[in-house]
């Protein structure tokens, strides 16, 4: 016998102006919760992963993607719109993914796991006759989990089949309004950076991102050579280090050619240089 107060039975006794009435025991949530965490899928390697044992200092994008992760978490299922949590690798985005989906599994709810590597590796698997895996099962599965994570958005390369893929798990989550949360290692940047999120997800499915959620984008030093547990002091110095490193942005450079007596000038935003007028 584990539980003292319902006997294994999963319902509790107790008195209500003296009659006796019976009621779901706690322990019965605790066994569903505990079911429901070893059906997301959660590597064993972030399986002690929640808000509680994450390592935080001082870092305003870090602390402000923390903020909307728990008000995610604390308002679901009632949430309009999931994240996408976005930055270099080691800063911390899958142990904060996988904080919100353990809250969410607490609720009693359905939550999934998901790197996309591996998602789209068993996805190939399931078309070969060897394996007898069923796309047709993780499919739905992952459309149908009341919160996903997809782990590592872009990693794999593009391919009219991954595209596709991808594609109908995403529209699909967006037209029955379930919400998901995604990280990835490329930054938001512009349309002609190769190396952008857009560039490995696709223009199409890119634009489905930015309706169904809220972009939070961070930088930081990377855990992993910290740790593990990464201490908090030790990270506030590397991060100091890290952004004090950290080269300018480019800026838009203006240049103009002058010509003087005998010289060409050539100025710009960060200086100018004088030289020799060739003859011709």
């Amino acid at each position: 016998m584990s539980c003292p107060l319902c006997h294994d039975t999963g319902w509790r006794a107790h008195l209500v102006e003296g009659v006796e009435r019976f009621s779901r025991c706690d322990c019965w949530r605790q066994e569903l919760v505990q079911d429901l965490l070893g059906e997301a899928r959660i590597p064993a390697r972030y399986r002690k992963c929640d808000f509680a044992t994450l390592v935080t200092y001082p870092n305003e994008p870090m602390a402000r993607a923390v903020r909307k992760a728990r008000a995610l978490s604390d308002a679901f299922p009632v949430v309009d719109k999931g994240i996408l949590l976005i930055g270099p690798p080691g800063i911390g985005k899958t142990h904060l993914a996988v904080s919100v989906l353990r809250e969410v599994v607490r609720k009693g709810m359905r939550g999934l796991y998901y790197d996309t590597r591996t998602l789209l590796s068993e996805l190939r698997s399931s078309y070969d006759p060897v394996t007898r895996s069923s796309g047709a099962e993780i499919l739905q599965a992952v459309m149908e989990a009341e919160l996903l994570v997809l782990d590592d958005l872009g990693a794999e390369r593009l391919t009219d089949w991954v595209e596709e893929t991808m594609h109908l798990i995403v529209n699909t989550r967006y037209n029955e309004k379930r919400p998901t949360v995604f990280t990835s290692n490329y930054n938001d940047g512009p349309d002609d950076d190769l190396d952008s999120l857009k560039a490995r997800v696709g223009f199409r499915m890119h634009s489905r991102l930015r309706e169904m959620c809220e972009f939070l984008e961070y930088d930081g030093p990377d855990c992993r050579e910290f740790g593990p547990p990464p201490d908090a002091d030790i990270l506030r110095q590397a991060w100091k280090e890290r952004r004090r490193k950290r080269l300018p942005r480019r800026t838009s450079t203006r240049a103009a050619v002058r010509a003087t007596e005998g010289q060409l000038e050539l100025g710009w935003t960060g200086g100018k240089a004088v030289g020799g007028r060739g003859g011709r």
